[in-house]
């Protein structure tokens, strides 16, 4: 089971927004180093809606190959077209990824019974682990519990990403209709709690920038160490905070550019961040030992 601190990792672009295939795989051997224990590719944070459908799949394949099995890889395959969802899940799967991580269907507005077919589809149609996404202020689609209690029963759906506007109130909603389905926390700022409550970990954008200080916390937190992993989680509050200070990946990209692990490559229509947050990310970045 894929548990710890897991790493949403960054797209590298230059700054033309062509891709970085250096700087990512730079980025995994970092990550690989510092212990984060996996990643996933092409996710939100990867600015998957902004890459074409063979870009993301080159995404995929550069990460799995250069993590070379030493940790886990899930690919973020979800779309708002179920046949689209299915068909990157298959792509990612032949690339050798160890799961996928599929986001409800944004804009279109299913209905739970929608939702509950739609991830079904996917799953029967490719023998691959995968892990539900909820994140309803990005997408205007909340995946109730009662409908992951219904998924929870499909074999090879292993997990959901809650990243709900009260995370910590959702995991335990789901806890108690399905007590023994992974949850990972999709919120950095409330990781700690959701874990130290029984969630199986966090899939984290603060991992992009702290990836040995979040897996030492979230570590603490899974073996229910409170004191050791509040600890570990003061230094890091500032950036849980001030990398969601313009849409994310905005802050989080600037951030690993000033410490010098990526070029200032950003899509529209994303921008990079505005001048005015610079000294407080920067600080943030001090104040976790990053810069």
């Amino acid at each position: 089971m894929i548990q710890g601190s897991i790493v949403a990792l960054v797209t590298p672009m230059h700054p033309d927004g062509s891709l970085d295939e250096v700087s990512l795989r730079e980025l995994v051997e970092w990550h690989v180093a510092e212990g984060t224990d996996a990643i996933v590719a092409v996710g939100t944070t990867g600015e998957s809606a902004t890459l074409d459908a063979a870009e993301h799949c080159r995404v995929i394949r550069w990460t799995v190959e250069q993590a070379r099995g030493r940790i886990p890889v899930i690919a973020g395959t979800g779309s708002n077209c179920t046949r689209e969802a299915i068909e990157l899940t298959r792509e990612a799967r032949e690339a050798g990824a160890d799961a996928c991580l599929l986001v409800t269907p944004y804009y279109n507005k299913p209905t739970q019974e929608g939702l509950y077919r739609h991830y079904r589809a996917v799953a029967e149609a490719v023998a691959i682990p995968q892990i539900l996404y909820n994140v309803p202020g990005r997408t205007a689609c909340d995946l109730l519990p009662e409908t992951v209690a219904r998924l929870a029963e499909i074999d090879n759906i292993v997990g959901i990403k809650e990243a709900s506007a009260d995370t910590p109130t959702r995991a335990r909603e789901i806890r108690a209709l399905c007590p023994d389905f992974p949850i990972y926390s999709g919120d950095d700022a409330t990781a700690r709690q959701v874990c130290l409550e029984g969630g199986r970990g966090v899939i984290s954008v603060t991992a992009n920038v702290a990836p040995h200080k979040m897996h030492e916390m979230i570590t603490a937190a899974c073996a229910g160490d409170a004191a050791t992993a509040e600890r570990l989680d003061a230094p890091l509050a500032a950036l849980h905070h001030s990398l969601f200070l313009e849409s994310n990946p905005i802050p989080v990209k600037w951030a690993l550019c000033e410490m010098e692990k990526i070029p200032a490559g950003i899509r529209l229509p994303l921008t990079w961040l505005s001048d005015r947050y610079h000294d407080e990310v920067r600080q943030a970045l001090r104040q976790a030992g990053a810069l």
